[in-house]
């Protein structure tokens, strides 16, 4: 049986039809190529595998990319804490990049990351292509996504928790205090997360034999001027529940506001149960009770895992569900 053939930049310069220093140009994200022939080049380097040999001066630099669509809440910045954690402990820093977009990183950014070399990659809530996944493994730049915004694609590596288990979680807890109609704030319907959650609180109602009203539900943005605004629309209900379960902890924050000015008490008119477990829902008034998400783990995990398949270790693509739990406070009791 004849040895497999080593896939070295001269054999894909050969199949591209281009010189073998335009394939490293393409390989380090140099912009001297023109689109059509990087594009081609890429398409070879995924299909074949290419791996860029380790050896003096290609081994670990010393940077970690946190990539993020949005970075406009303290949910984001749990999650930059527990990267920075392990990074600290490897050497390493921490680049924080922001996107402005759940569509995923563009062109400039990874021939930006892979111009400037990196240990590796973490992608917050946002989507890759499979282009773009095949432009990160042909530059040989591991990447992990943390909280996936859809379902990850085969051989992707991801952290996530257990959001529907945290939706049932929180639903049941309001269920045994006596409440049944209890409203829904959710975050975006296309985000995985999102959906999970709503799916644990609408099994935590069946299980109860409760029927599903439609008019409970809400979609928003899991930020405060969301659970705001429709906080007001369900308390402005007929009939209007007598708890609200809020997709995060900031949604819970504005449907406290918009309790308040209804002249509405939490907990004693309106129960309220938030998600995330922010450092701000223990100083809050009163106390949130929420659905622990481990933010800081999940992007420790996500840090270790993409710095040991940089020293090829564990290169087989996890998915990982980290436990979230319910802290019972003082922003549910019985309905009265």
């Amino acid at each position: 049986m004849p040895a497999k053939r080593r896939v070295t930049i001269a054999l894909i310069a050969q199949e591209a039809g281009v010189s073998v220093p335009t394939v490293s140009k393409v390989i380090n994200g140099r912009p001297e190529v023109a689109p059509d022939t990087r594009q081609r080049v890429e398409r070879l380097l995924h299909k074949h595998g290419y791996q860029r040999r380790t050896g003096q001066g290609d081994g670990p630099v010393g940077l970690l990319d946190l990539v993020f669509a949005e970075i406009e809440s303290p949910w984001a910045m749990e999650l930059v804490r527990g990267a920075e954690t392990v990074a600290h402990e490897a050497g390493a820093s921490v680049v924080i990049s922001v996107l402005h977009t759940h569509a995923g990183p563009g062109r400039d950014w990874l021939e930006r990351i892979a111009a400037r070399r990196t240990d590796g990659v973490i992608i917050v809530g946002s989507r890759l292509s499979v282009r773009q996944q095949g432009q990160l493994s042909a530059r040989s730049i591991p990447f992990v996504v943390v909280d996936p915004e859809g379902e990850p694609a085969p051989g992707v590596a991801s952290v996530g928790a257990t959001n529907w288990h945290g939706g049932l979680a929180a639903t049941r807890h309001l269920l045994s205090l006596g409440h049944t109609r209890i409203g829904m704030i959710g975050g975006p319907s296309d985000m995985l997360c999102s959906r999970a959650r709503i799916d644990g609180y609408r099994a935590a109602l069946e299980t109860a034999g409760l029927a599903i009203d439609p008019e409970l539900i809400r979609n928003g943005d899991f930020l405060v001027n969301s659970g705001h605004d429709h906080g007001h629309s369900l308390l402005s209900l007929p009939e209007p529940p007598t708890a609200i379960f809020a997709g995060s902890d900031l949604q819970a924050f504005g449907v406290f506001e918009a309790a308040r000015q209804r002249g509405l008490r939490v907990p004693e008119d309106l129960s309220v149960v938030g998600f995330d477990d922010l450092p701000l829902a223990r100083s809050a008034w009163p106390p949130l009770t929420t659905v622990r998400q481990p933010l800081q783990e999940m992007a420790a995990l996500a840090a270790r895992m993409v710095l040991a398949m940089g020293r090829g270790e564990g290169s087989d693509a996890r998915r990982v569900e980290l436990a979230t739990d319910l802290v019972i406070r003082e922003s549910t009791e019985p309905p009265r």
